[in-house]
């Protein structure tokens, strides 16, 4: 809305700020962050009147977890309203990568709205059946998949110019990415804290990507590829570390909010399209390793059960493993964050190790 305006003005004086996305991402980060600091307290009280008893705790789980009772869900509203409305903001609205991204992260989130709704008024677990759910999900990455996608090689880090031709298989591969994006922050989301951190951090490397990806002369200079006007992408990263930030803020332990599958599945499925949208896919899986250890520590844990019955984790995901192991929770949620961190850092030395 604002980048409209300054070209109405022709980027003279003040608005000619506008004109760069670095200024407009730092808006942006901004923006959220304010928007979801100031309606944070009547939302969650809001969420509380209406929830009852709030996100119904596994009785299976860590018994510290008990001691949630009555804590609130949903909260990945507040993510999603502080995450769109800075984006309405200050994004070129000519974009389509944007657009897309926007349409992954508000239709997931309505799928996990849908999922947390049915938890909450049912005070059950099961929520929306998980074929429905997935069918869904795959609707909307395909279609995003379908906007976004350009180039049909797959980009491979480190060796420049290097690729796997996947042709028209690489829109089923960009839908599972979104996908099990997704689902992996999802199951990641089981700690206060423990998810919205490694997002953020996540979303702060893929604005560097972005950014870079979306310049010519950078791209050709690191190796990477070079995807036009990809760059309004930093933007949508910065305002969701901005949204993501005020969000921590009510949810650093002890919680008075949870993101639940509203926020989990909506933020995994925007990593998910823009890593497919600037083709770094594999570096999505090296910057977002904490979710891929995650959502394995899952399948591995499924699979190993169903077969011999025994398991291989003491409860999975795996950060409930190192709870029952006897760390406290903050302390699983710290060193997690310290390794997104480290695994960021390795995700970000792929684009100048070629």
């Amino acid at each position: 809305m604002l980048y409209i305006l300054a070209q109405w003005l022709h980027f003279e004086g003040l608005a000619n700020l506008i004109r760069y996305q670095s200024f407009r991402a730092g808006a942006a980060l901004l923006t959220a962050l304010a928007i979801g600091l100031l309606i944070g307290p009547r939302f969650i009280n809001m969420l509380r009147v209406r929830q009852g008893k709030g996100q119904p705790i596994r009785e299976d789980g860590p018994q510290s977890h008990l001691a949630k009772r009555g804590t609130p869900t949903m909260g990945g509203l507040m993510i999603v309203i502080a995450l769109t409305v800075a984006l309405v903001l200050w994004m070129d609205l000519g974009s389509r990568y944007v657009w897309a991204s926007l349409a992954v992260t508000l239709g997931f989130g309505l799928i996990g709205f849908l999922d947390d709704y049915d938890k909450v008024t049912k005070y059950a677990h099961k929520g929306v059946p998980a074929k429905v759910r997935l069918l869904g999900e795959f609707v909307v990455a395909g279609v995003a998949a379908w906007l976004v996608v350009t180039d049909t090689n797959l980009h491979v880090p480190v060796f420049s110019n290097l690729y796997i031709p996947l042709g028209p298989f690489y829109y089923l591969f960009a839908a599972f990415v979104i996908v099990g994006a997704g689902n992996a922050v999802n199951l990641t989301d089981g700690l206060d804290g423990l998810a919205i951190m490694p997002v953020i951090i996540a979303s702060g490397t893929f604005a560097i990507i972005a950014y870079l990806a979306g310049r010519a002369d950078y791209a050709v200079y690191l190796g990477i590829p070079h995807v036009p006007r990809a760059g309004e992408l930093a933007i949508f990263c910065a305002a969701t570390m901005g949204a993501g930030l005020a969000f921590l803020w009510f949810n650093a332990p002890p919680a008075a909010v949870f993101m639940g599958d509203t926020g989990s599945l909506a933020l995994g499925g925007m990593l998910g399209v823009i890593a497919v949208s600037v083709h770094h896919e594999i570096v999505l899986a090296i910057v977002g390793g904490l979710f891929v250890m995650e959502a394995v520590s899952v399948i591995v844990q499924v699979f190993v059960y169903k077969r011999t019955g025994k398991r291989v984790f003491r409860m999975a995901p795996i950060h409930h493993h190192f709870e029952q192991l006897g760390w406290r929770e903050s302390t699983v949620v710290i060193r997690f964050w310290i390794v997104s961190i480290v695994l960021a850092l390795l995700g970000l030395a792929t684009l100048k190790v070629r």
